[in-house]
């Protein structure tokens, strides 16, 4: 059943990523805008989680179905690594720096503001 679990919260996060990519429009400069974006709401959501878990009031299945399914299928951090490599590798490395700190540092931000707006 934990897989089931998995899976399904994987293929629904995996669809709304594939939505974010569809709406967030493609920046002139190469930013990845729809990866950043993605990131970052999956950040709130798995920080708002956390809270949870921390709080006792998330189980053990909605652990698996939301935290490691939904966030993981939404959040795309081996496609964050790969633009940032395609960047790097294009000559854009001004974007690319810009993009792998703002990154780490605004889902840093975006995991603690989950949590804390879950009550922690």
């Amino acid at each position: 059943m934990n897989l089931v679990l998995v899976f399904l919260g994987g293929g629904c996060g995996a669809i709304c990523r594939y939505f974010i990519s569809k709406i967030v429009p493609v920046s002139s400069d190469g930013f990845p805008f729809a990866t950043f974006t993605a990131n970052f709401i999956s950040c709130i959501i798995l920080g708002y989680l956390i809270s949870q878990v921390l709080n006792k009031n998330l189980s053990h299945s909605y652990q698996l179905l939301l935290m490691t399914g939904f966030c993981g299928g939404f959040s795309t951090f081996s496609t964050f690594s790969a633009e940032s490599f395609k960047l790097i590798e294009n000559g854009q490395s001004t974007i690319a720096f810009a993009y792998m700190f703002l990154s780490i540092a605004i889902c840093l931000g975006a995991i603690w503001m989950g949590i804390k707006i879950g009550g922690n």
